[in-house]
């Protein structure tokens, strides 16, 4: 990501997607931060200085009143409407009328609520009512793409039972409010960028960003590597004894950008991308 954003000119924001508040906590956001100061990437946006000093808009968990403030722009337009499904149900409805070209693991909402008029309140999903059609992009990595999100996922939601706010819709209103323009992320996302695509149009965005969908190391049945699986991240390779320009070498030469692994301070990283470093 700083590779490509210093070879291009641009400038990378911090952002801390800790949306869901059951789950996320604040030693993850610590870690995190830790792990991207010792590797020597410095965010241009969002400065990891002002997260530990509590002062930060890109911290998902205190944006409340902006995407409450989108949800509401939605619904005056009848574009929400509120679904008392559970996932059982969902999972139940999928499978007796499963949709073509469904992505693997995806799971579409049917509509079943869509017409049911039930009121935006507590312990009811929200969901935004997506248009229909075929949304065509092209993936700066991947190529020309063609998705069908009315057939894929159907219907997003925008806030869950519990009432936080989805990735789906927290990512969409914070890439227009903060005017990002490219988007870097592992192919593992690369079916919600279609729906994201349809979001952002309503909510005001014609053109949209970038996307760039990179590949994943993967374990054995297709499972990608996670922390929540107990897998070896940037603090494991650092007790092991791995130096930051170790890692970032290792993982330059993963993405095929060195012919052989060799340390690589993170300042050097846009030379990868613009043939100015060695290539080994």
């Amino acid at each position: 990501m700083w590779g490509v954003a210093g070879a291009l000119g641009g400038r990378v924001l911090l952002r801390i997607e800790d949306h869901d508040r059951q789950r996320c906590r604040p030693e993850y956001e610590q870690a995190l931060l830790d792990d991207i100061d010792w590797l020597g990437f410095a965010p241009d946006v969002f400065p990891t200085a002002d997260y530990r000093a509590g002062r930060c808009p890109g911290r998902q968990s205190d944006r409340d009143a902006p995407y409450r403030e989108a949800a509401d722009a939605l619904a005056a337009r009848g574009l929400l409407y509120a679904c008392a499904c559970s996932r059982r149900e969902i999972e139940g409805a999928a499978r007796e009328t499963p949709a073509s070209g469904e992505p693997a693991g995806e799971l579409r909402y049917p509509g079943t609520c869509r017409e049911r008029g039930l009121p935006l309140a507590g312990g009811a999903t929200w969901r935004v009512r997506l248009p229909g059609g075929e949304e065509r992009f092209e993936d700066a990595l991947l190529g020309p793409q063609r998705q069908t999100p009315a057939s894929q996922c159907g219907d997003l939601a925008v806030r869950d039972r519990r009432g936080n706010w989805t990735y789906q819709f927290a990512v969409v209103v914070d890439d227009v409010a903060q005017e990002v323009s490219l988007v870097i992320r592992g192919q593992d996302l690369l079916a919600s960028t279609g729906r994201q695509i349809q979001l952002a149009r309503l909510l005001g965005r014609d053109t949209p960003p970038v996307y760039l969908h990179h590949g994943l190391l993967w374990k054995a049945r297709g499972r990608k590597l996670s922390k929540a699986d107990g897998d070896s991240g940037v603090r494991a390779l650092r007790a092991a004894g791995w130096t930051a320009e170790r890692v970032v070498g290792a993982a330059a030469h993963r993405l095929g950008l060195l012919a052989t692994p060799r340390p690589v301070p993170a300042a050097a990283t846009p030379g990868l991308f613009t043939g100015a470093a060695s290539a080994g």
